[in-house]
């Protein structure tokens, strides 16, 4: 039985495998051309690497001395296992250059130097993200300050007026068609500085995930996991693998920190043998949800058949995130899988058929997927489409709704009511945003960034923290990095004739702002798409207090 939460490691190894991927193709491509001066650099670096070292060493003794009661939440393992993990962070980034798991921490340091303001790291003014480097952004300290952390060194919220002399002509731009709203809201006060429109519900596309997001962290917690196991019915021999609804589960070899198909099947054939048992009857229970697996939008490479039992996502090529060929069947080719693993650890099965485990049933084996903090950040930072269904379906069984696409929308209404959240006008068909029928507002896409930022609601904070990083990461990897890098963090939205963004920025005074941009009629999604980028640039850029 895998339990994650006793196993501080495995809980920051996909955080650690996630930035030395992101660190590896930076690096060789640097490395011819900052081969002459890494004496220099090293030179800089040391003496905040001695002081990184030893502020860490004293939590890192008391994390180790630390007794583990099962009561102790999962993310504070996460985050020991976190810091221990800085000492080793730093050493990377010694010899790479500044990058951290998302990069805004670098850019926020870079940018309080370019300042000349306290607190802030010297790397050149240049995060490598482009030949010509982004400008870096405002300092971590402002930040803090900003959400209510800190002394009285940010200056007041933008006024209305200014905002609107700057945002006016870059939303008029006729790239963003015929209709657009607009809000932007002070994150530290809640109190919304400009508007457009606000009100008035326009197509979200993607942005629908930051609903999404909050509904499920409302409704489930940061530290829900989905459980996928096999269960033995002891009078017929029959093994049913229990779909929980994880579509992060995976059949590579190499798990990643995800819930692995291969190591239930491992697990599952020991418990087997044990009981004397090399032979079953293979069955799958996909009966979590219900409903139609197929979304409106019909068959389509941007999301798999929506089942309670999937690995992989239904992807039949070895891609991870984006757009890519589905299975039909997604339960139905997981135990399949399932089966090829069984066989390799010598248990022989029939070929699988649907079926649903009893309460009789013995479970034998099971795998957990990382909290559902992870799941949300995840599906944010790649606007992944499968995740989403499966947050809205697991949202509506929390709170028992249908557990189908109407389900999830109403269950997702449900949750942001019980929030206090704006819904006039809101109208929810899925939980990714790909239905044309889903309806948002501005007002609401900001008080969701605005409640993520709520102190008094720290498990809705990953959906502020799963946002791509303009020119750092997801979605945004390859956009603003000949502006706002590392400033913006925001989602993206697009469908025909549809372009929408949501997200935060600090601006030139330091002050934490949430906006949400929704276009319709658009003709050119790239032009959009530059023109949207424009205007969170601008918004940047503004000293407007």
């Amino acid at each position: 039985m895998v339990v994650p939460e006793l196993r501080p490691w495995r809980a920051a190894r996909p955080h650690v495998t996630r930035v030395a991927n992101a660190v590896r193709p930076r690096l060789a491509r640097a490395a011819g051309a900052v081969r002459p001066g890494l004496t220099r650099a090293t030179d800089a670096v040391q003496p905040y690497l001695v002081r990184t070292v030893a502020a860490v060493k004293p939590q890192v003794t008391r994390l180790a001395r630390m007794p583990r009661p099962e009561a102790v939440r999962t993310w504070q393992y996460t985050a020991g296992a976190a810091t221990a993990g800085l000492a080793l962070a730093a050493t990377v980034a010694t010899a790479a250059g500044p990058w951290d798991s998302s990069g805004q921490r670098t850019a926020e340091r870079d940018r309080a130097v370019a300042l000349e303001r306290t607190g802030g790291t010297d790397h050149g003014g240049d995060s490598g993200t482009a030949a010509a480097g982004p400008r870096p952004a405002p300092s971590a300290p402002s930040v803090l300050t900003a959400l209510g952390g800190g002394a009285n060194t940010v200056k007041s919220a933008p006024t209305g007026q200014a905002l609107a002399a700057v945002l006016g002509p870059l939303l008029g731009n006729t790239a963003l068609g015929t209709r657009h709203t607009a809000s932007v809201v002070d994150v530290a006060t809640g109190k919304r500085l400009y508007g457009a429109g606000a009100g008035t519900a326009l197509t979200p596309a993607s942005t629908t995930k930051i609903a999404t997001a909050v509904a499920a962290l409302s409704a489930l917690g940061a530290d829900h996991r989905l459980v996928t196991r096999a269960a033995l019915e002891a009078d017929t021999k029959e093994l049913v693998l229990v779909g929980g609804g994880d579509p992060t589960l995976t059949a590579r070899a190499d798990a990643e920190g995800w819930a692995s198909l291969r190591e239930l099947a491992e697990e599952t054939a020991t418990a087997l043998k044990k009981r004397g048992i090399t032979t079953v009857t293979l069955s799958y229970d996909k009966t979590l949800y219900a409903g139609s697996e197929i979304h409106p939008i019909g068959v389509n490479d941007n999301l798999a058949p929506v089942s309670a039992l999937m690995v992989d996502e239904g992807r039949t090529d070895a891609t991870a995130s984006g757009p890519a060929p589905r299975t039909t069947d997604p339960a139905a080719d997981a135990t399949r899988t399932f089966a090829r693993f069984l066989s390799d650890n010598g248990i022989r099965t029939t070929s699988p058929g649907p079926s649903k485990a009893t309460g009789r049933a013995e479970n034998l084996a099971e795998v957990l997927s990382p909290p559902l903090s992870a799941l949300v950040e995840r599906m944010l930072t790649n606007s992944d489409n499968d995740i989403a269904e499966a947050l809205a379906r697991q949202t509506a069984v929390a709170v028992k709704q249908h557990a189908d696409f109407a389900g999830g929308g109403k269950a997702i209404r449900a949750q942001l009511k019980k929030l206090g959240l704006p819904l006039a006008g809101a109208d929810f068909h899925d939980g990714s945003g790909l239905d044309r029928a889903d309806r948002l507002t501005a007002d609401l896409l900001t008080s969701l960034l605005v409640k993520a930022g709520d102190p008094d609601h720290p498990e809705l904070r990953p959906a502020l923290t799963g946002l791509p990083v303009a020119g750092f990461t997801g979605t945004l990897t390859s956009r603003y990095t000949d502006g706002a890098a590392g400033v913006v963090r925001a989602k993206t939205g697009t469908l025909t004739g549809v372009n929408t963004l949501a997200g935060t920025v600090v601006d030139q005074d330091g002050r934490l702002l949430a906006f949400a941009f929704l276009t319709s009629d658009t003709t050119d999604p790239g032009a959009a798409q530059s023109a949207l980028d424009r205007t969170a640039s601008a918004l940047a850029a503004c000293g407007c207090g």
